[in-house]
């Protein structure tokens, strides 16, 4: 029986991490947007957002190499002088940030309902489904539209770390389904096998049972779902951001970056809103294309 580490990197398996050029591209890309944005302050040229550091005179110049090479912004400047790489890589940070916070708040809550409705069942079972049901029909961005709009309408003043936070539960708040449907049906089969029954005729409690035996065995679809959902949630919090209604203006992301350059993308200066449009796409198709190859390598019949 191969470990899991044989079956991501043995050359000889088509789904192997080694022999798949994709994933490895796409593993590298994301490295590279994490460390970026983890460490923006020592790898930043500059802190875009100090107001201290802003020169209104080089506002909207263009990259280097349109300028010979001898310019002072590598990927020009925006509107008000802010450098675009720096603009970059701080922006990419609280996408990510925004991105994998919401992800993991709708897998606490999804896996929990989920594994409590597929192993308990009966009215539990049908309730928690039918208010899934209810979510699905609903499109996930018109509902963190609308949460995110009420939530800034009732606290216009206020602090950052709460507009954040109302951020991250208007893109949770229909991000768990997919979870708890998917826990619940894994758990569906997983309640009935020898190993559980035998924990039940041997007197273990059924909270133990969900976590210490069931639980492990239905985290493989969660781990390749979760991996493909980062990228939805940022791309989420990018129409957001884009839209008005996202992350507070001092602290723009991508979405807020590809707005403001929007305004001066017919006047030439093309660049404002290109590189961060660019980087949105790299970050959400690396994290898609790993989790396309995780999905593929944690399937049992490739075994």
């Amino acid at each position: 029986m191969q470990t899991l580490w044989q079956r991501w990197w043995h050359s000889d398996l088509g789904y192997s991490f080694r022999t798949s050029p994709l994933a490895m591209a796409a593993a590298l890309i994301a490295a590279v947007c994490i460390f970026c944005s983890v460490f923006a302050g020592w790898v930043s040229p500059t802190n875009p957002f100090d107001l201290a550091t802003l020169e209104l005179a080089d506002s909207r110049l263009p990259p280097a190499w349109m300028q010979g090479g001898s310019a002072k912004y590598l990927l020009g400047s925006d509107d008000q002088g802010r450098d675009i790489l720096s603009a970059l890589i701080y922006g990419a940070r609280i996408s990510l940030v925004v991105g994998v916070a919401s992800v993991l708040v709708s897998v606490m809550v999804g896996v929990s309902l989920g594994l409590l409705a597929g192993y308990r069942g009966g009215w539990v079972d049908t309730l928690l489904m039918r208010l899934c049901d209810v979510m699905l029909s609903f499109p996930p961005i018109l509902v963190a539209l609308l949460i995110a709009g009420v939530g800034r309408a009732l606290f216009p003043n206020a602090h950052e770390s709460l507009a954040f936070g109302v951020l991250i539960i208007s893109i949770s708040l229909t991000g768990w389904v997919q979870y708890a449907r998917t826990v619940r049906g894994t758990t569906l089969v997983e309640r009935n096998k020898e190993y559980v029954q035998a924990a039940r005729v041997t007197g273990v409690s059924p909270s133990r049972i969900m976590l210490r035996h069931v639980l492990p065995n239905v985290l493989g679809p969660v781990m390749v779902l979760a991996t493909i959902q980062v990228a939805t949630a940022i791309i989420t919090e990018a129409t957001l951001s884009f839209l008005g209604v996202g992350v507070p203006p001092t602290s723009p992301s991508l979405g807020t970056l590809i707005r403001v350059g929007n305004d001066y993308l017919f006047s030439g200066e093309w660049w404002i809103t290109i590189f961060p449009g660019l980087m949105l796409v790299l970050i959400a198709l690396s994290v898609n294309l790993l989790g396309d190859w995780l999905r593929d390598a944690l399937n049992p019949r490739l075994r």
